[in-house]
């Protein structure tokens, strides 16, 4: 991936990785990226996940050939971006640390018996560290997604250095489509956080960009106000699209043809649906279509006096990121003693800003004739 010529990608690719923060399936691998920027001085910005460690400093090396660097510059202590720091202070014994206090107070839970008090340089908001013709201004981004993050804008090229925003999963090119897999990216590991993320964009749109560099993912370069049109809307909790989603959990069919059957009905009458089975997909992609969609209706059977736990997990999941501003519906399924809507409804009533269909579609076993007439109003309702 190339950036100019001052400044050089130096990250990798990791192909041979199966869950990215031990939960969320990458089949297309994740890139751990890297920067350098070379001037009268020469900054690293933040390295790479250890298990790719020795591929990093061939690229590190190879972009020195033979010069040291002056800076590392961490703008986030997650692993996967800060592994190596230990290992390049070593190596480099005059290099400083560039990152916030609270960064450098972190280092030390990392790294046992590093000295960070001497060799770290604690930046503020604002604050500016020149290489040469090019220069650094540092913005914090506290909880986009940890209290330590910052960003950092070079100006003479006017690259934004963006840290976990707007990330993706996926290679470090934009040889496939960006927004799917950079919403999945955002919804579950910064969803939470959209506050704290509108107040990054509200930073950002005071800087001329021209450039986008984040620490996963392709650079963006061109139509930088789609992706930042995305973000918005993402981290203000809008739809993205009208339409419904319709995640169903069913044990031996029965919940699984009432939803299709709803999906149909909704088809019909032109909306646009899309319909998950939740023990079978993959669940971050579930979590992230629920966001992206205006309305949702959630159909489970009844397990063990509760709601199948498939449903319970997405559920789950769907109040920790802060999923909120939505009209949904409910349909149960139980044979003897339905209780799935009931769980359901209380877990979505701990949710923000939620508008719950008031009456509940009970089936029992099977969808038949009798529940008709309560299914073509739950349509009409959503």
């Amino acid at each position: 991936m190339k950036i100019s010529t001052a400044i050089k990608y130096i990250g990798v690719y990791d192909r041979d990785i199966d869950l990215f923060e031990g939960q969320y399936r990458v089949p297309q691998g994740i890139s751990y990226n890297s920067y350098m920027i070379i001037d009268e001085k020469i900054a690293i910005i933040d390295t790479a996940d250890a298990r790719k460690g020795t591929e990093w400093w061939k690229n590190l090396l190879d972009a020195l050939d033979g010069r040291t660097p002056d800076y590392l510059v961490s703008l986030h202590m997650e692993p996967d971006h800060s592994s190596l720091i230990a290992e390049v202070m070593e190596r480099f014994p005059m290099l400083q640390v560039v990152a916030t206090p609270k960064a450098l107070q972190m280092m030390p839970r990392f790294f046992e018996g590093v000295d960070f008090a001497e060799r770290g340089i604690p930046v503020k908001e604002g604050d500016t560290l020149s290489l040469g013709s090019h220069e650094l201004t540092f913005v914090h981004a506290p909880m986009v997604h940890w209290p330590e993050v910052m960003v950092c804008y070079e100006s003479s090229e006017k690259v934004l250095f963006s840290a976990d925003a707007f990330g993706y999963f996926g290679a470090p090119s934009l040889d496939e489509p960006w927004d799917d897999e950079a919403r999945r990216y955002y919804i579950n590991i910064c969803g939470k956080y959209g506050a704290q993320v509108q107040t990054l964009l509200k930073k950002a749109s005071q800087l001329d960009i021209d450039t986008i560099c984040p620490l996963h993912g392709p650079a963006l370069k061109e139509n930088l106000s789609h992706y930042l049109s995305l973000y918005d809307t993402w981290s203000s909790y809008r739809p993205e699209c009208d339409g419904v989603f319709i995640p169903y959990a069913s044990i031996y069919g029965g919940t699984a043809a009432a939803a299709h059957r709803i999906a149909d009905l909704l088809r019909e009458r032109g909306v646009q649906v899309i319909i998950t089975d939740l023990a079978r997909c993959d669940m971050s992609k579930a979590v992230s279509d629920a966001f992206r969609m205006s309305r949702m209706i959630v159909c489970a059977a009844s397990y063990d006096a509760g709601v199948f736990t498939p449903m319970h997990d997405f559920l789950y999941r769907l109040k920790i990121k802060g999923f909120r501003n939505r009209r949904v519906g409910i349909v149960e399924n139980g044979s003897w003693a339905p209780t799935a809507g009931r769980v359901m409804r209380g877990l979505l009533e701990e949710m923000k800003n939620i508008d719950i269909i008031p009456t509940t579609v009970t089936i029992n076993s099977r969808m038949k004739a009798e529940n008709s007439d309560a299914v073509a109003a739950l349509v009409e309702s959503i």
